[in-house]
This record gives structure tokens, sequence and C-alpha cells, in this order.
């Protein structure tokens, strides 16, 4: 076939390409740091922490909430917790102790959440390092909200703290000290408080200029019952640095476990805690 009637044609395939590419483009994603998206999966943990005031704990009520951690791209563990989760009695919400993605990509926040969002209760995380790779962090501050924040739920505070300090190149800033400082400190009317991060301090991912001044201020904490963490994938318990606080560290759902935890202030007003380990 001589070139002349070759260059229409492909001038027409380029052409119709390009049609093709820019008529379909709400159905593309350029690029993979993108974390534009519905509006229904972004500002989370506002939305989850409204639907959690929608049924608030009476004074003095026990505490029942399941923990757990490192989604990562664990999906079909993610749908198997989930219907586990859905049919534990009195539980009131769920926290995720962060790397709810794997490569910090918008897309695997939103496929977790996809799932998660079919729990019966709502559910909290904070951010892990994994969740900081590439645009990750950017990614994350959209789809669930503020790196650090807290609140309270009937008796209890919650602060949720970024401690990804390696992320930050160990800048001496993460965690954010005098924010935790202030949080700790004021129980805002709660009778007892809890922390949870993603890097626990004893872990060489958290900045060991700064873990002395971070566990001081922990056991110096008014009421604190433990402190919760993720980020190396299995479960433990226990006083690490023998000043009387309480680690906890969460199974990961590639583990096919996770732990339910219950809080009450005994009769001389101490945070008391009880922990079931559940297999699904």
């Amino acid at each position: 076939m001589p070139s002349s009637t070759l260059l229409p044609l492909r001038r027409l395939s380029v052409a119709a390409a390009a049609a093709f590419l820019f008529s379909g483009c709400e159905l593309l994603e350029f690029s993979p740091n993108d974390f534009r998206g519905p509006e229904s999966q972004t500002n989370l943990t506002q939305k989850n922490l409204d639907r959690l005031a929608e049924h608030p704990l009476p004074a003095g009520d026990t505490l029942r909430f399941v923990f757990t951690g490192d989604s990562q791209r664990f999906y079909d563990q993610a749908e198997s917790l989930v219907e586990s989760v859905n049919q534990q009695p009195g539980l009131s919400l769920m926290v995720v102790a962060g790397d709810i993605s794997d490569f910090g990509l918008a897309r695997e926040m939103r496929w977790v959440d996809k799932r998660l969002r079919k729990l019966n209760i709502p559910y909290l995380t904070v951010i892990g390092n994994h969740d900081h790779v590439g645009n990750g962090r950017a990614a994350y501050q959209h789809i669930f909200g503020p790196l650090n924040y807290s609140f309270v739920y009937g008796d209890t505070k919650f602060t949720m703290v970024d401690t990804n300090s390696r992320e930050y190149n160990f800048n001496g800033r993460i965690p954010d000290m005098p924010w935790v400082q202030q949080q700790v400190s004021d129980l805002q009317g709660a009778k007892r408080q809890v922390v949870m991060s993603h890097v626990p301090p004893q872990d060489l991912d958290f900045d060991q200029n700064i873990m002395p001044d971070y566990t001081r201020t922990l056991a110096e904490a008014p009421k604190l019952a433990f402190e919760l963490n993720g980020h190396r994938h299995d479960f433990s318990i226990g006083e690490p640095f023998d000043d009387g606080v309480t680690y906890i560290n969460s199974y990961a759902f590639e583990e096919n476990q996770y732990v339910i935890l219950t809080l009450w202030n005994d009769a001389n007003d101490e945070p008391q805690f009880r922990l079931k380990k559940v297999r699904f």
C-alpha cells in the first residue's frame, strides 16, 4: 500500500485514540499519586466521629471496642474481619493503628474503606509509616483527616498521634510533643484516657531522642489505661519501660485475629481493662 494511503490512516488512528481518551477521562487515573475521588470518601475521620456521636455512651457505662492495625493490602482478610466484628455484641467502635495502605496510594486507602464501611460500627485510624510513602501523607489527610487528633467518647478520651519519626527524617518534631503533652494533661471531662499511634516508642522507627520525653509524658498522664500501637504486625502486651504504662501492639489483618478491649473505672475511679482475642 502506498505511503500516501497510510498517512491518513495513521492520523485517523491517533485522532480516534485521543478522542477516546479525553471523552472517557473520568474513568482513568492518570497518576497513581492522584488522591482526588468521591466526596463520600473524604474527611472520613470526622464522618466516623459524627457516626459515633449519634450513639452516645451514657456516663458510667463500660466501653467495648475493637483494636487492630496494618490493613495494607490484606483485602480478603478485611472482609472476613468485618464479618466477624459485626457478629460481636456491645461494640462502640473500631480503631486501626495505622498502615491503612501499603504504598501510600489513595486507591489503597479507598479499597480498605470500601470494606470497613460495611462495619456496623464507626472506625477510626492513625497514620502509619506506609501511609506516608510518596504522596501518601497528603492522600491520608484528604481521605481521612488530621495526622494528630483527639476525641472524647463516653468516659474515655482518645489521643491519636503520628509517631512515624523516620518518615520525617528524625527532624525532632515527630511526635509533636507539645501537642501530646497538652492533650494527655487535659481529659476534657473524661474519667480515663487511651493514647494510640502506629510506631511504638521502643521501635527504632520512633525518634529515640524524643522517646524519653514521650514515655515520661505517658507515665505522668492522669488516668491512662494503656497505649496502643501497630507496625510490628503481631500482638504483644507489657510494660517495656517499667513505668506502670501498659503498651499493647495490634495484630495485622493478615494474622486473622483482632482484639476486643473493654474499659471501665473501678470503685477507686481507676481505669481497668479486659482483653479478648478473636480469631476470624
